[in-house]
């Protein structure tokens, strides 16, 4: 009774595995042929360049045996299409997939030819490999000319990748190919897409990247460049020199959005909003929103979840660039919206908030000097615009308010001296340079600033030279 029952399932085992049984099959036209002894686990097969870890027994057909790494426990692992193994098993391992189990039958032309390989592999000999594809690490060329060469260490989630200007999150670590730590992230680092953080790897490889995966960069010493990131305090003409090995995770990232094309008004989504509809021109939209200066003062704030603002779309109830973001939004949306002065039309913030803190008559000391600090930011953010609406004469008179109340602010140093150089005003934007370096002498903007006057002083002296010869020449 016994015998009875297990009888039908050793037949059904056996029809399982003639069932399971694959044919040989040709690979390409020279001879190459394959039989799966076991189905991988996944859809994908590996791609030239790609680090691949294999077990493998060899056997010259009707002959002596080759190797085996399962007898030495150990995998064996190189790069696919790179010619470091025969082309046979380069064809033949390109068409495996992860858990995959097969033997390869290999003819002479893509092993070892007529030459063979005494005193194992005779001349003209046929070869057979049973192949595990164990797993495989996907290499690709960022560059084109193995500039930058990239590892997936770990896979990301979906499908997305960064664009250029998103902001993304990233840990990373930069070494030499000694070892020796050049910079690293103690927390997450934030940058913009296309910006220069770092080395221009980071950039180059976020945007290959999904979120959540990790890899890691072989960077030439032409692409690895260290931008304000030698921690290691290395001699800068060594790291010119020097290749880099960079392990990159990207955290995430929020999509920045160009919504006028010029770069002026920028959206940050926050988070996502519902459906596909977005308002149309003199929509009537209801929204909570809170506008600040740049460095975090607010000056306007319209609309709560139980009450919200309400306008209608480009009828110049707010700013044009608070108009324009608000009609690229979908229902439930939240976004960090960055509108430059040139898109405010006529909605002259800084001015508004300065105005309403110029009389403080009536505050209490603790008051007015809140009150203080509140106009010193107010007047330097409205600086800040006139200089980009190119209001230069304003622009220096808000940086001299500011400096009346604080001799030593650099900021308003700093964009006074813009202005003056913007009119030519030589000598004043050269004092100004020079007391905001003494304050701060490491400060790299205020550095560039001072290169740039001297570059306009030099091609002013150029022209008053030319000036003075013309008249000497006139007076002959």
């Amino acid at each position: 009774m016994a015998l009875a029952s297990i009888k039908p399932s050793i037949e059904t085992e056996i029809q399982i595995r003639k069932s399971t049984t694959f044919a040989e099959k040709k690979i390409g036209n020279d001879g190459l042929r394959k039989k799966i002894l076991k189905k991988g686990i996944s859809w994908q097969t590996p791609f030239p360049g790609d680090e691949v870890e294999v077990h493998f027994s060899g056997h010259v057909e009707g002959g002596a045996s080759l190797d085996s790494t399962r007898d030495k426990g150990v995998p064996f692992c190189f790069k696919l299409g790179q010619g470091e193994v025969i082309k046979g098993l380069d064809d033949g391992i390109a068409t495996m997939k992860k858990g995959e189990r097969a033997t390869f039958t290999v003819p002479p032309k893509l092993g070892y030819g007529e030459a063979g390989s005494p005193p194992l592999i005779p001349s003209n000999a046929t070869l057979v490999f049973d192949i595990e594809m164990l797993s495989w690490s996907t290499i690709r060329d960022l560059t084109g000319d193995g500039g930058i060469l990239k590892k997936i260490i770990k896979e990301g989630e979906g499908w997305a990748t960064p664009r250029d200007g998103d902001k993304v999150l990233v840990k990373y670590e930069a070494r030499l190919e000694n070892g020796l730590l050049v910079s690293k992230s103690d927390q997450d680092a934030e940058f913009h897409v296309g910006e220069s953080y770092l080395s221009p790897a980071l950039g180059k490889a976020v945007k290959t990247m999904r979120r959540g995966e990790k890899a890691e960069l072989a960077v030439k010493c032409s692409y690895g460049f260290i931008q304000n990131g030698n921690e290691a305090g290395i001699d800068p003409s060594i790291l010119s020199d020097s290749n880099l090995t960079i392990q990159l995770e990207l955290v995430s990232w929020r999509s920045v959005i160009d919504i006028t094309g010029d770069k002026k008004v920028l959206k940050t989504i926050v988070k996502a909003g519902e459906g596909f509809e977005r308002p149309n021109e003199g929509s009537q939209v209801k929204v909570t929103y809170i506008g600040k200066l740049e460095d975090g003062v607010v000056v306007e704030k319209k609309g709560t979840i139980e009450e919200p603002f309400e306008f209608k779309t480009l009828e110049g109830q707010v700013n044009e660039g608070l108009d324009r973001a608000v009609m690229s939004m979908k229902r439930g949306e939240d976004a960090l919206v960055t509108v430059s002065a040139e898109y405010l039309s006529g909605h002259d913030i800084s001015g508004m908030a300065t105005n309403c803190i110029e009389y403080d008559h009536s505050f209490t000391d603790d008051e007015k000097l809140v009150a203080k600090g509140l106009r010193l930011s107010c007047n330097l953010n409205n600086a800040a615009c006139k200089l980009k609406l190119g209001e230069y004469g304003q622009a220096s008179r808000l940086c001299t308010k500011v400096l009346e109340q604080d001799p030593n602010n650099v900021k308003a140093l700093f964009r006074r001296s813009d202005a003056y150089l913007k009119i030519s005003e030589l000598e004043k934007a050269e004092a100004d340079l020079k007391r905001a370096l003494a304050i701060d002498p490491d400060n790299r903007d205020l550095k560039l600033k001072y290169k740039e006057l001297k570059h306009k002083q030099r091609e002013y002296g150029k022209y008053e030279a030319g000036l003075f010869n013309t008249m000497l020449s006139k007076l002959r």
